[in-house]
């Protein structure tokens, strides 16, 4: 389909916005996907380059990331591939059932998650002293992050963070840093699937994806630079619209 070069740059801000909101607090693809199908691209189409583009966007960060060596890819592997191993059979699983039920209630979940970052002024500020070892972690819980990502999707970086928080015990800087790889895989697992059905607008997406770049770049040094004084407000208020946007979506 053909866009008008105005919409075009619009979807180009978009991008630059959800890359540097979703690096900081997740989030992002409820910025980008209602704009894509106020667009006019059809929903499946908008989903897949959606994923694209915000592959993109983890990718970067991620490896800035890696760069500044608060993540270290070889303790991580595991997790990784745990992640990926999820999020394939959620997206295979979103194909066979209706996710309604599910739909109804992660509003509820952000809107409790959002009050714990809202409340907690301590949550992150320091490591804490971990209350699950790494290869547990990565053969129980990682999984079903990269399942909840790959069957339905938003809140995903909220959730995995909130899990290094609280299981790992990482700060919110270094949880912030590990979501993004981890993040960044169940993005590429679901993408591989859309592009294997040719769903993905390419021109669009890849306009987008230089707009995630720009932004997530952005976002990965204001994560470094001012930690869990900006990243705890910032998660609890997008939990917080993040929930009302599918509260509207789901009851309105």
């Amino acid at each position: 389909m053909q866009l008008s070069l105005d919409t075009v740059a619009l979807l180009f801000i978009v991008a630059m916005v959800a890359g540097c909101v979703d690096t900081i607090a997740g989030g992002g693809g409820l910025i980008v996907l209602p704009t894509l199908l106020m667009a006019g691209i059809p929903p499946a189409a908008a989903l897949a380059t959606n994923k694209l583009q915000g592959s993109g966007g983890t990718l970067v960060a991620s490896l800035y990331f890696l760069r500044q060596q608060i993540v270290r890819f070889s303790e991580i592997r595991l997790t990784i591939l745990m992640t990926f191993v999820g999020a394939v059979v959620g997206v295979w699983l979103v194909l066979q059932i209706n996710s309604t039920a599910l739909q109804a209630i992660i509003p509820f979940l952000l809107i409790s998650m959002g009050s714990y970052f809202a409340l907690s002024p301590q949550l992150g500020i320091t490591d804490q002293k971990q209350r699950i070892a790494h290869k547990p972690f990565s053969g129980l819980i990682a999984p079903w992050l990269g399942f909840y990502d790959g069957f339905f999707g938003p809140g995903t970086g909220m959730f995995m963070a909130l899990s290094l928080v609280s299981l790992r015990g990482y700060n919110l800087t270094k949880a912030t840093a590990h979501t993004k790889l981890l993040n960044c895989t169940s993005n590429v697992s679901s993408l591989l699937y859309f592009l294997a059905f040719g769903e993905v607008y390419w021109r669009v997406g890849l306009i987008m994806l230089a707009g995630q770049v720009i932004g997530s770049s952005v976002g990965a040094r204001i994560v470094i630079a001012k930690g869990a004084t900006l990243i705890r407000p910032v998660v609890a208020m997008v939990c917080f619209l993040m929930a009302s946007k599918l509260l509207l979506d789901t009851f309105g």
